[in-house]
C-alpha cells in the first residue's frame, strides 16, 4: 500500500539526546535503546470514517518518537498499517451501501492527506491487511501447530491458557479485563469457548462478507493478529516501540504480544510498549461509535495545519484530555508569534533552545515544555531583539526537524 509524501528535514548542529519513553508494560519511563536502526509499530486506522483528533494526537506522539531518534543519529524503520477489512468496515459499507473496498480506500486516502497536512513522517511499510492475509493465515497455522489454538463452529480461537505471559503488558486483573473485552471488541459470552478472554484468530466465512482461503477454510482475519504478523514480518520480534492509544493496551497489545510470543518463543514482543492518552469531546472519549468526532479534514481546511499540530503539542501525549474550540485560537496565535520571530534579520543566541527542546522531547516526549521554550525565545526576540544573525534560521530548523512545525510563511 502506498504511503504518503515525507517532509525534508533539516539537519541539526550536534546530536540529539536518548530518548526514554514511557513503557506501559514496565510501568516505567525506561531509556530507549536501538541500535543504529530504530524500529517502532504504530496501529494504524480502521478506514470506515474521516481521520479525528484522537487519531492525529496519537499518530504525532509517535512522530514525536520518530524525529527525536533520528536526531539522536538513529535510522528509523517505520511500519503502520490498515485495518482494511474488519467488522466496522463491512458495518459502514452495507448500510450506506458502498463496496467496503471502496469506502476503505477513500478513508485510507483522506487519512493520507491528513498526515502528510500534519507533517507526520510517513512510515517505512504501510500495509493493508487485505494485502497480507497470507501472512496472517501463516501465523496462525504456526500458533496451531504449537497447540495455541482450537477451532470454534469453523473459526479459530487462540486459546489463553497458552498465553504465559498473558497480563505482562497491561497488568490488567482478569476481572478488568473482563470488562473491557466486550467494550472493545471481544466476545467474552459465546458458547462453546474454552475460556471467556480467548480471542478470535480467522472468521469463518459469512454470507455476504469477504473471504480467502487458508488452511482453516474460507474467511478472513480476526483482531490483534493481524499486527503481530506484520510486525513479524518487517521488524521481526524484539523491536523497539510498539504504539498506539492507551484503548489499545487491552485487548489488542496484550493478545499481539502473546501471539509474538508463543510464535517465536520470543519476549518481549516489543521491548516498550507506549501509549498515547485518549482525546474527549463534550466530556465523553471522541470515537466513531459514539459519533463525537473532531475531523482533521475539516479543522484543516479553516486553520493552518500547523495551527492544529500545535494545538495537539500542547498536550503531553499521556494525558487524557477535552478539546474546546479555543485551543485552536490559542494554538494560531503561537504560531504567528513564533513565524514573525524566526522571520526576523536577527535574534537571542538559540543554541541553548535547541538544547532545551532536546531535552525536553527526550523525556517522555515533553512536547508542552518544549513550546514554551520556544515561546520564551520568541518573546526575547519579539521585544527585547538580538544580534545574533542565525539564531531565526536555527529556530526555523528546530521547530521543523524536533517539533514538525513548519515556520515558513
Amino acid at each position: 500500500m502506498r504511503s504518503w509524501s515525507a517532509p525534508k528535514l533539516p539537519r541539526l548542529p550536534g546530536v540529539g539526546t536518548p530518548v526514554r519513553l514511557y513503557d506501559t508494560a514496565s510501568r516505567e519511563a525506561r531509556l530507549t535503546e536501538p541500535g543504529s536502526t530504530a524500529k517502532i509499530y504504530v496501529c494504524g486506522i480502521t478506514p470506515y470514517d474521516a481521520t479525528h483528533l484522537g487519531h492525529a494526537n496519537t499518530y504525532l506522539a509517535f512522530d514525536l518518537v520518530n524525529r527525536a531518534w533520528r536526531d539522536a543519529g538513529h535510522e528509523v524503520h517505520f511500519t503502520q498499517n490498515a485495518t482494511d477489512v474488519d467488522d466496522p468496515l463491512l458495518e459502514r459499507a452495507e448500510s450506506t451501501g458502498e463496496d467496503w473496498r471502496e469506502l476503505a480506500e477513500r478513508e485510507i486516502e483522506l487519512f493520507r492527506s491528513d498526515m502528510e497536512a500534519l507533517r507526520v513522517l510517513p512510515p517505512r511499510e504501510y500495509v493493508g491487511v487485505t494485502e497480507v492475509v497470507d501472512q496472517v493465515a501463516d501465523l496462525i497455522a504456526v500458533l496451531r501447530d504449537k497447540g495455541a489454538t482450537y477451532t470454534l463452529d469453523g473459526d479459530v480461537y487462540f486459546d489463553v491458557a497458552a498465553a504465559p505471559k498473558f497480563g505482562a503488558v497491561s497488568g490488567y486483573s482478569e476481572q478488568e479485563m473482563l470488562a473491557l473485552f466486550p467494550e472493545r471488541g471481544g466476545d467474552p459470552d459465546r458458547p462453546g469457548k474454552k475460556h471467556p478472554l480467548d480471542w478470535l484468530l480467522w472468521r469463518a466465512e459469512r454470507p455476504g462478507e469477504p473471504s480467502w482461503p487458508s488452511p482453516f477454510g474460507p474467511g478472513r482475519p480476526g483482531w490483534h493478529v493481524e499486527c503481530t504478523a506484520i510486525a513479524l514480518a518487517s521488524l521481526g520480534p524484539g523491536f523497539d516501540v510498539a504504539g498506539g492509544g492507551s484503548d489499545l493496551i487491552f485487548p489488542h497489545h496484550e493478545m499481539g504480544a502473546c501471539e509474538g510470543h508463543v510464535a517465536t518463543g520470543e519476549w518481549p514482543f516489543a521491548k516498550s510498549y507506549v501509549h498515547a492518552g485518549m482525546v474527549a469531546l463534550d466530556g465523553e472519549k471522541m470515537s466513531k461509535s459514539r459519533g463525537n468526532l473532531v475531523f482533521v479534514s475539516r479543522l484543516r481546511a479553516e486553520h493552518d495545519p500547523m495551527a492544529v499540530r500545535l494545538a495537539l503539542l500542547a498536550h503531553h501525549y499521556r494525558e487524557d484530555w477535552e478539546w474546546t474550540p479555543d485551543q485552536i485560537g490559542t494554538a494560531e496565535t503561537r504560531l504567528a508569534r513564533w513565524r514573525a520571530a524566526a522571520a526576523l534579520p536577527a535574534g537571542p543566541a538559540a543554541e541553548g533552545l535547541l538544547e532545551q527542546v532536546r531535552d525536553r522531547l527526550s523525556d517522555d516526549l515533553g512536547a508542552p515544555g518544549a513550546l514554551a521554550a520556544v515561546d520564551a525565545w520568541t518573546e526575547r526576540a519579539l521585544t527585547e531583539g538580538g544580534g545574533d544573525a542565525s539564531a531565526p534560521a536555527l529556530v526555523r530548523d528546530l521547530a521543523d526537524a524536533l517539533l514538525g512545525v513548519d515556520l515558513s510563511t
